[in-house]
């Protein structure tokens, strides 16, 4: 088949190389005339493990082009993926103007004869289907209704595993009322689902409806969790301890219930915001999504406390190394990454931070510019500083040179938002350990 994927973000490169990998003709359009020079150039623009090879086997196969013409990228195209940005309005609705504006664009070049299936890959509200269906008609110069259809078909990649979750999906979901939409659809992603997964066909805004479901159920998941791991605090609890008994009831499972500083990234943050703005516009109060995001905001920041307690509330001087800035291991993604808020914090108070994340430093570097300081090393970020602060839990951070970080520590003082070590062995250590959850380690 021929593709075309609109957007060259996350979702877009992504969904482009994996449908290039099993034999299609893909061609990706993005307005970013820099970014499509790199990519046609042979320069990923993401990190994603797994990616960059695949990417370069289909370029030099020319299976997979990029172009800033939407006309050259969708004319023989079957099947046209909207990867676009959804971000959250002022009212934390999702913006479509991205979405809406490509479709109005796509009405002016579909043909009558040529038919199409248009896919929303994005993340989108229930109801977007027809709203790009309406876009493209009353952009166009002639009866093109019969000449395409509309299809929602929800990405659900986890950043860091994305190209696996891609190619052995455990279910594809389809929103379509069209056979022909259904046939074309169920073509294309039946190389991805021989082991036997389903590919689940229902109308389109129940499959709308589907992807903000389960990114806001996950992050309820999360958040209870975070929420028992401060009662564990107060009563005396260790939160492993009870996150391995809840997590042993197949009726829960052991996924997303490991506590820590908040959920952040791309989706999880804007999914709930928009699933409670389409429910409050229909007069619906969505209250667990309600509570859910004020305990992740707070989440965020809940082990700056600790420290100002440690330091006796006096943090102005201070200097602090953070290791971990993006939201999670495996990405250089620092949406509303908990690092952030945190710097944001000991900043505000007066202390400086030296940083190190293996992939997002760059991308930290463009947002705040000199507001930290970045250390060539995780060792490097250790110099001079008051205490260490883990804001993500990057494999290299969990069996560090503990008599490293003692050397360069003026206090062996350690605050964990992801509860990388053991309190024994933090103990046997001599460290002053404050993680989520879990008891307080101190020499004293």
């Amino acid at each position: 088949m021929k593709i075309a994927v609109v957007g060259t973000g996350y979702v877009g490169l992504v969904t482009g190389t994996c449908f290039a990998e099993t034999g299609n003709k893909v061609v990706c359009v993005d307005i970013d005339q820099q970014k499509i020079e790199k990519l046609s150039g042979g320069t990923i623009t993401i990190y994603e493990p797994g990616l960059e090879k695949l990417f370069h086997r289909n370029l030099k196969e020319g299976r997979l082009h990029f172009t800033t013409s939407l006309a050259e990228g969708i004319a023989g195209a079957e099947i046209i993926f909207l990867a676009l940005p959804t971000p959250p309005g002022e009212d934390g609705s999702a913006d479509l103007k991205y979405i809406l504006g490509v479709s109005a664009e796509l009405g002016k070049l579909l043909q009558p004869a040529d038919y199409k299936v248009i896919v929303d890959k994005s993340t989108v509200p229930v109801g977007t289907a027809e709203k790009v269906r309406l876009a493209i008609l009353e952009n166009s110069n002639g009866n093109i209704s019969a000449s395409f259809d509309v299809v929602s078909n929800p990405e659900f990649l986890r950043e860091g595993v994305a190209v696996d979750d891609f190619m052995k999906p455990d279910r594809v979901v389809i929103g379509t009322d069209s056979e022909k939409a259904r046939k074309v659809m169920g073509e294309l992603y039946a190389p991805f689902v021989r082991q036997g997964n389903p590919i689940i066909y229902m109308d389109e805004k129940s499959a709308e409806l589907t992807k903000y479901a389960a990114n806001s159920f996950l992050a309820a998941k999360i958040t209870f969790m975070n929420e028992i791991a401060r009662l564990c605090e107060l009563l005396g609890a260790d939160v492993d301890m009870v996150r391995r008994g809840v997590g042993s009831d197949d009726r829960i499972g052991k996924r997303f219930l490991f506590p820590g500083i908040g959920y952040g990234g791309s989706c999880f943050p804007k999914d709930v915001q928009a699933l409670a703005k389409s429910a409050a516009e229909v007069g619906y109060n969505f209250k667990i999504l309600a509570s859910v995001m004020e305990v992740n905001e707070d989440q965020k920041v809940f082990i700056v406390p600790k420290i100002e307690k440690y330091f006796n509330k006096r943090l102005a001087g201070k200097h602090f190394a953070l290791w971990g800035l993006a939201f999670k291991p495996n990405t250089d993604d620092i949406r509303e990454a908990p690092a952030l808020y945190i710097i944001d914090a000991l900043v505000n108070a007066g202390a400086t931070v030296s940083v190190f994340d293996p992939e997002a430093m760059a991308n930290v570097e463009q947002t705040i510019g000199a507001k930290v300081q970045y250390a060539a090393g995780q060792y490097e970020a250790l110099d001079h500083a008051d205490a260490l602060i883990i804001a993500t839990e990057w494999s290299e951070f969990r069996t560090p040179d503990f008599d490293m970080i003692t050397q360069k520590l003026k206090n062996k003082a350690i605050f964990d938002g992801r509860n990388l070590f053991e309190l024994d062995t933090m103990r046997q250590l001599g460290y002053h350990y404050e993680s989520i959850g879990r008891q307080v380690v101190s020499p004293h």
